[in-house]
């Protein structure tokens, strides 16, 4: 079965409500998670985190409102590349970057992969691709976190293997099948929160485990159905998706015994 590692990149911080309606304006820490999948040997690395270039990109300019924002902090030895090479991890030896949405949280350390492909939703990145400035920033992307040849090593999962979902994965019925993952891990589209945003079931010794990226911030959101603030839809893709994304996480935790991690769920 596949194994998944976590992992923390950094952190930025908010105030709680941003999250959660009514949890009050006091400042919570929103860590980056990312996490390593293996199969049988076969290696993918699930979003980054933040990383140094997260900083050099958003020093000046219009990108410096993302930083006022959500001030972000990495201690030293805490990016990706650092831990992993603590850990005895090379990077060489991570065969794919699965990137679930083009947040900056999520793609700060791509450019220290240079050895690795990249899957996305093919929606995603053609819908950042051309995004420059104002526009950019209103959707997260920060462009010079994308290596300059992202376009040839990059693969969509539109163009995988398409499936029917185990009846456990209710009220999800269909995803796309990894490459080489012995059909352990299924990418599924979880829409709403931004452009191609996606997540995948992986399935391990354990059972059935959701990387369910961006969809909720919090258990709340999807346990209790306690909704953001009203302003996050500001910079949401599609606010009407990600309340039908949500209630299908509601249906899914409540239905089966799948455990759902999500990126930014507070320690």
């Amino acid at each position: 079965m596949a194994k998944i590692i976590p992992f923390k990149a950094g952190y930025c911080t908010h105030i709680a409500c941003m999250a959660m309606r009514g949890a009050g304006f006091h400042v919570c820490q929103f860590p980056a998670r990312a996490w390593l999948i293996e199969v049988d040997g076969y290696r993918w690395l699930w979003d980054t985190g933040y990383a140094e270039y997260f900083q050099r990109y958003t020093q000046s300019g219009i990108f410096k409102l993302y930083q006022k924002t959500t001030p972000v902090y990495l201690k030293q030895g805490e990016s990706l590349k650092a831990q992993f090479a603590a850990l005895g991890i090379e990077l060489a030896s991570i065969q794919h970057v699965i990137i679930s949405h083009f947040h900056g949280d999520h793609i700060a350390g791509l450019k220290d992969f240079t050895h690795s492909r990249f899957i996305c939703s093919q929606q995603g990145w053609q819908t950042v691709k051309p995004l420059r400035g104002f526009f950019a920033l209103k959707q997260g992307f920060v462009p010079d976190l994308i290596p300059a040849d992202f376009e040839q090593r990059v693969s969509f999962l539109e163009q995988f293997e398409r499936c029917t979902l185990a009846p456990e994965l209710s009220p999800f019925t269909h995803g796309y099948i990894l490459p080489n993952s012995k059909k352990q891990v299924i990418l599924v589209p979880l829409p709403g929160h931004a452009a191609g945003h996606i997540g995948a079931f992986i399935l391990t010794d354990e059972g059935w485990t959701l990387l369910a990226s961006d969809a909720a911030w919090v258990k709340a959101n999807y346990q209790e159905l306690k909704q953001p603030s009203r302003l996050t839809q500001l910079i949401m893709a599609d606010p009407r998706a990600y309340k039908q994304t949500l209630m299908q996480l509601h249906q899914l935790s409540y239905q089966s015994n799948v455990t759902i991690y999500l990126s930014h769920e507070g320690e």
